[in-house]
């Protein structure tokens, strides 16, 4: 973006641009350059940054809620006409960046890449990045991004989180740590309630006797739920029903929104085994849903090629009625659940298509769909059993990512670099 001081009256006073947007408060550290084209007459010249009520008539720093550096004379100008010393004189060819840093609310400028310290600490929020010019012929060119800065952003952000992470670590070991922490204790009790949870018993039983916990469910029980959770994740939709029903026979039929669920996911695990067939058959589901048998597009498929025998035709054939017949039974339970009738219309729409898996919705195919239904379904079978629904990991994990994000709501800019995903990866990589 480019302003030019042509239409300035130097007599009159000076005229300031500002950004259409203010600074977000969550993204950590926010940073432009302004490149001077020409110094212009006198080049007094301002960079930096103003609440949205500033007056534009004034260059940066001297009106209230607005700061400044200034070309002509290095100064810093906080709300205020009295600048105090703060760095070189700019002019043309040089390139100033201003840096705020949400994380402890201070301001520093670049010139030329190098930078030249704090100019400016407990700056509020919601500050628009701005650029003032007074006399005649000056032209100023701000880069908010679109091409590469003369300074090293990207390395001071880098330091940042660095530091943020270190404060972090520091401050959670800051207390005695040993085998008969407080700490410790849950933190090993909340990994193997993970474990349990989850149904991974091999290695919760390894677990326990590492450290001594006790099971908070039998075994068998565990096994039971891995079995069902191992046939979800297979797609054998049915065989879970099956043995759900089998082991836990009034779970269903207290919750019939997760039958229905199940039920639904049944219909797609069908037309996905109808995809995967390894040779074409001769009938779509559309000719079915028409009553015909021979429309002109099959004939066209088959003409280059030796018509089935009914051997081959009839199993297609009766996996496209079964298929059918199954939507309809689907159908008719009417369901009045928004939700449930939505995921229902984008099961059925799977039949419009030829090729189900490259349609719009053929993400509803891939295998990854069913780890919600699984994780359901588990909790459903734990709390049948007076056991939580949800292992104390995740409820710390997803209560932290929850807190992170009110902070940013909040405007604390530190948050912006405490995202959990993130500082697992960095904390397990190898140091």
């Amino acid at each position: 973006t480019s302003s030019s001081s042509s239409g300035i009256n130097a007599e009159y006073g000076a005229a300031s641009v500002r950004a259409t947007h203010p600074i977000p408060a969550a993204c950590g550290i926010y940073y432009f350059e302004v490149k001077i084209i020409s110094k212009g007459r006198d080049g007094f010249m301002g960079i930096g940054l103003a609440d949205k009520l500033v007056n534009m008539n004034r260059l940066p720093g001297w009106e209230k809620n607005s700061y400044g550096y200034h070309g002509d004379d290095g100064n810093s100008f906080s709300s205020s006409g009295n600048g105090k010393k703060y760095g070189p004189t700019f002019t043309t060819g040089d390139v100033i960046g201003c840096c705020v840093n949400m994380i402890n609310r201070t301001v520093f400028y670049t010139k030329n890449g190098i930078n030249l310290g704090v100019a400016f600490t407990d700056v509020p929020l919601g500050l628009y990045p701005t650029v003032g010019l007074q006399t005649p012929g000056e032209i100023a060119d701000a880069n908010f991004g679109d091409r590469p800065f003369v300074f090293d952003i990207e390395g001071y952000i880098v330091e940042c989180k660095t530091r943020l992470r270190r404060d972090i670590q520091t401050h959670s070991s800051s207390a005695p740590y040993n085998d008969n922490n407080l700490l410790d204790i849950v933190l090993k009790k909340m990994v193997f309630g993970y474990m349990v949870h989850h149904g991974y018993c091999g290695a919760a039983e390894n677990f326990a006797k590492a450290t001594n916990l006790y099971f908070f469910e039998d075994i068998p029980s565990i096994q039971n739920r891995q079995r069902v959770q191992k046939l979800i994740m297979k797609g054998m939709i049915g065989d879970a029903i099956t043995l759900v029903q089998e082991l836990y026979p009034t779970l269903l039929g207290n919750k019939p929104e997760l039958l229905f669920k199940l039920q639904i996911r049944n219909f797609i695990e069908m037309i996905n085994n109808l995809n995967s067939e390894p040779q074409s058959h001769p009938y779509s589901i559309a000719s079915l849903m028409n009553g015909n048998e021979d429309t002109n597009e099959e004939k066209m498929e088959v003409d280059h090629k030796p018509e089935p025998s009914e051997g081959e035709r009839q199993p297609s054939r009766h996996a496209l009625e079964q298929l059918l017949l199954f939507g309809r039974e689907l159908n008719a339970q009417n369901t009045q659940d928004e939700d449930l009738k939505r995921q229902l219309q984008e099961a059925f729409s799977l039949l419009a298509y030829r090729d189900p898996k490259a349609s719009p919705i053929g993400y509803l195919l891939h295998p990854n769909q069913r780890e919600q239904l699984c994780a359901d379904l588990n909790s459903a079978i734990l709390e049948s059993n007076g056991l939580p629904r949800q292992p104390p990991l995740e409820m710390a994990l997803s209560q932290t990512k929850n807190t992170v994000g009110r902070m940013l709501e909040e405007g604390l800019g530190a948050a912006a670099y405490c995202g959990l995903d993130e500082f697992l990866k960095c904390s397990l990589r190898p140091q």
